[in-house]
């Protein structure tokens, strides 16, 4: 009889035994396989039926191989582990690209838009590098950057306007009210505003309000941006930022728009890729993924 003809047992069967075999309990190995320890005993008592072989000795507290059972138990670990190697070469490596970006833009524009990238990309893996300084694209193994600034930012990168910076002022409806642009410049005494590392609040009082201080306004500091965004939709005080960060908490109406006036900033945002990249292909396909974005 050649060993195609050879009827095998089940392969569930083979998979619990092997599994108990390793950790020698019914049910640590039930937890490994995602099923009942009642199941895996009888696959494996139906295993021995059918090989006409006992392959453990049921002891009070654990489980210990027979001779058959430890010389099996070896083979079907090898077979699984050739099974595993042929199905690997099968499936194609996915394309791991790195996309270094500052917390504040990860957290509020990148993260909620990366289920929509993935589903119309599924072969390539996107891994998120956030740091407020520009990565070194060598060291740090990045393949696309998102920064704030003025280019040039290095020699061999290519640097592509995504946002030019306008700066607005937000708070929650509960604060602010539910109408965009309900508050006049000589109301911004009465609340609390939430600074940034950026500092932007002197300088939006001064060019978008026509004001040059605001002495009774109590100020709070954090040293990113997301964090003053997020206290600003908790209803504790007013935010500046880049329209384009806060554009879906408008859209969903956790902030609304607190002045009429807004202010050209100086600093925008770049897709920044080296002019010879490592994986061209992918990278070409986040760049244009995220350049559709632009609102310039």
């Amino acid at each position: 009889m050649s060993r195609h003809s050879v009827r095998l047992p089940p392969l569930n069967a083979l998979r619990a035994f092997e599994v108990s075999a390793r950790h020698l309990n019914f049910g640590v190995a039930a937890e490994e396989l995602g099923v009942t320890q009642g199941a895996v005993a009888q696959h494996v008592r139906g295993l021995e039926a059918d090989l006409g072989i006992k392959l453990f000795d049921r002891l009070p507290r654990t489980l210990a191989l027979t001779d058959h059972g430890r010389r099996y138990a070896g083979q079907l670990r090898r077979a699984f582990e050739l099974i595993a190697e042929a199905t690997t070469t099968l499936r194609p490596e996915p394309l791991r690209l790195t996309i270094s970006a500052t917390p504040t833009f990860a957290a509020k524009w990148l993260i909620p838009r990366l289920p929509t990238f993935s589903a119309g990309h599924p072969d390539i893996e996107l891994r998120i590098f956030a740091n407020e300084s520009l990565s070194n694209f060598q060291n740090d193994g990045v393949d696309v950057a998102v920064r704030q600034g003025r280019p040039p930012f290095g020699p061999g990168l290519i640097a592509d306007l995504l946002f030019e910076q306008e700066i607005v002022s937000v708070g929650s409806p509960a604060l602010v009210g539910d109408k965009a642009c309900a508050l006049s410049p000589d109301e911004i005494g009465h609340f609390t505003l939430l600074d940034d590392s950026h500092d932007m609040w002197p300088e939006f009082l001064d060019r978008a309000l026509g004001c040059s201080a605001a002495p009774a306004a109590k100020h709070v500091r954090f040293n990113q941006t997301s964090l003053a965004i997020d206290m600003a939709i908790a209803g504790q005080g007013l935010a500046v930022a880049s329209r384009f960060l806060i554009e879906q908490d408008i859209a969903e109406k956790r902030l609304v728009q607190a002045f009429e006036s807004t202010m050209r900033g100086r600093l925008d945002t770049y897709v920044v890729t080296l002019r010879k990249p490592r994986q061209p292909k992918p990278t070409e396909i986040v760049k244009r993924w995220l350049l559709a974005h632009r609102t310039v």
